[in-house]
């Protein structure tokens, strides 16, 4: 009676029991196999590269087996919760493909019928089962200051001894009901523990769907489950939400591998069914020949908008991470150069048991596959979408030539082998410049690149000779290149390598040469797409005004 009595003082105005919420949040109906998994992010900051992962580890299991993906926000911690956090979230999921079947939809507004989705807003559900806890015996309050804490913690370290609260040094653990009811009547402050009933001479067996069978001593800590605010820990809060939610499956970073002896104690405690775990792996960066954690104030690359910044395509980063997850992807999509990544099927069992490697050279070759594949006018309305956020110069040209641009984007699509001129959107402004007289003529005449064996005056005669011979319009692709062979053959310059090779003395060069040249007076550069193309857009005016300024350089 004294156990209920003090249950009741220190929650007064909890009415409820467990099996209240038990029977409210029932077993779910779905067909076997269906997996229910959660994101479940603290919002405390913005989404970090690895909290994609996660979710799309998640998202893809449940979507594969025809179960819920929802989300549940973890913020017990209320002091560290930084404002639009939860926003941030939901957007970044969403722009990444994964939509959530039930939780959070806003920063107070959900959907489901498991909800609350927010810890903060759960905080009379945590109260019922401590309260049913205490009144069990198997939860009490603890009245240590931090300063008697900090003193154990430097007892027990100077001693060589595991820190904690545990065993004899748990110093409220066995207080009386009526010593803690005559504590709190006093005023003292309190929290409340857990009585764990562990032995660290015992070994929690266990096999994770990721790293296989693992082994933990048992959890004799007394760790606290009820803090000082009157909010749970995550380590008490997650047990019971992932008990209520009926979530059948954890899948969560390997952090969190050295907590789950707390965890499986915590469910064996409330008489809850534990759900399967599922470890993955945490990613890494090499770094000057070691592997270190992607870390957010080290690598650009952390952070989920960086992505957007620089303009890498959504899918891409998608398909990157679906490298990571399975390496049998890459083999799949070989097979599959057209499907949809949906239709991959992910697989626990195939994931790396160590650190993740994240090679942003790897997503580079990813991506350029993934763009290089895309229609002109997707790549258009992709690319038209991120300069109006991060290029304003680059937007007002390209929306203003919208019929070239969808032109310039179509150049070499059609064969069996696409061009992969772009992997990220920032990277097409230097690919297409010439092509808008704003830009081109803006270069420093020293940023004209030539071929290595050919002077800007041999370029020149070339250019004198073929500016007045030249006519895109009345030309095909064949005719137009036997025109331009006959001008260097009558320059002195050789069709044919091997002869080249034989007498290189006779030649001023290659006809590849005299290409380079063109190329050269029209765009600056020494390597672009198909030349014949590229003067087809631009037009024999603009064409022949580009020869013009070339010879005035």
């Amino acid at each position: 009676m004294s156990l209920e009595k003090l249950a009741n003082i220190i929650f007064p105005s909890v009415d409820k029991t467990p099996e209240y919420y038990i029977k409210k949040y029932p077993k779910r109906n779905l067909k076997e196999g269906a997996k229910v998994v959660r994101y479940a992010p603290s919002p405390t900051g913005f989404q970090h590269i690895g909290g994609v992962f996660a979710a799309l580890v998640n998202e893809r299991l449940a979507s594969q087996s025809e179960g819920i993906f929802y989300l549940r926000i973890e913020d017990t911690d209320q002091k560290r919760e930084v404002e639009g956090a939860i926003e941030d979230t939901i957007q970044t999921m969403h722009n990444f493909g994964m939509y959530f079947n039930e939780g959070m939809t806003g920063q107070e507004t959900f959907k489901g019928e498991y909800g609350p989705y927010r810890q903060s807003q759960r905080a009379e559900i945590y109260k019922t089962f401590a309260k049913d806890l205490v009144a069990k015996g198997l939860a009490y309050p603890c009245f240590c200051t931090v300063e008697e804490l900090t003193a154990l913690r430097e007892k027990q370290l100077a001693e060589k001894l595991t820190p904690g609260y545990y065993g004899k040094y748990a110093k409220y653990r066995n207080l009386t009901p009526e010593e803690a009811i005559a504590k709190i009547e006093a005023g003292e402050e309190y929290i409340l523990r857990l009585k764990s009933p562990g032995n660290i001479e015992n070994r929690v067996e266990l096999y994770d769907l990721i790293k296989g069978h693992i082994s933990f001593p048992e959890n004799n800590q007394d760790i606290v489950i009820i803090k000082g605010d009157g909010l749970p820990t995550y380590h008490f809060a997650h047990a019971i939400d992932d008990s209520l939610m009926r979530t059948t499956h954890v899948i969560r970073g390997e952090e969190w591998l050295s907590s789950l002896p707390i965890h499986i104690q915590l469910f064996e405690m409330l008489g809850f069914k534990r759900p399967e775990y599922a470890h993955i792996p945490t990613i890494m960066k090499s770094d000057n020949g070691s592997k270190r954690k992607l870390s957010k104030r080290k690598d650009a690359e952390a952070a989920v908008s960086y992505y957007k910044e620089v303009g890498y395509p959504t899918v891409s980063v998608i398909e990157y991470l679906l490298n990571i997850i399975n390496s049998t992807f890459e083999e799949w999509r070989a097979e599959n150069p057209t499907a949809d990544y949906h239709e991959f099927p992910v697989d626990l069992d195939k994931m790396s048991k160590s650190g993740a490697l994240f090679d942003i050279v790897k997503l580079h070759d990813v991506s350029k596959n993934v763009i290089c594949k895309m229609k002109a006018d997707v790549v258009y309305d992709n690319y038209v979408a991120w300069a109006k956020e991060f290029d304003a110069e680059m937007y007002k040209l390209v929306t203003e030539n919208e019929k070239m641009c969808k032109e310039i984007f179509n150049i070499d699509k059609d064969g069996p082998k696409p061009r992969k001129d772009y992997a990220k959107w920032d990277e097409v402004k230097e690919k297409i410049f010439y092509f808008f007289d704003e830009l081109f003529y803006k270069e420093e005449v020293n940023q004209v690149e030539l071929p290595k064996t050919l002077t800007l005056e041999a370029a020149k005669e070339v250019i004198k000779v073929y500016m007045n011979k030249y006519n895109v319009n009345s030309a095909s692709q064949e005719e137009w290149f036997e025109d331009l062979k006959a001008i260097g053959l009558d320059l002195g310059y050789c069709a044919k390598r091997k002869d080249y090779k034989a007498n290189p003395d006779q030649y001023k060069g290659m006809i590849s040469d005299v290409a380079g040249a063109v190329r050269a007076a029209i765009s600056h550069r020494s390597n672009t797409p198909d030349l014949y193309t590229i003067m087809n857009i631009l037009g024999q005016d603009k064409v022949k005004e580009r020869f013009q300024k070339f010879l005035e350089i």
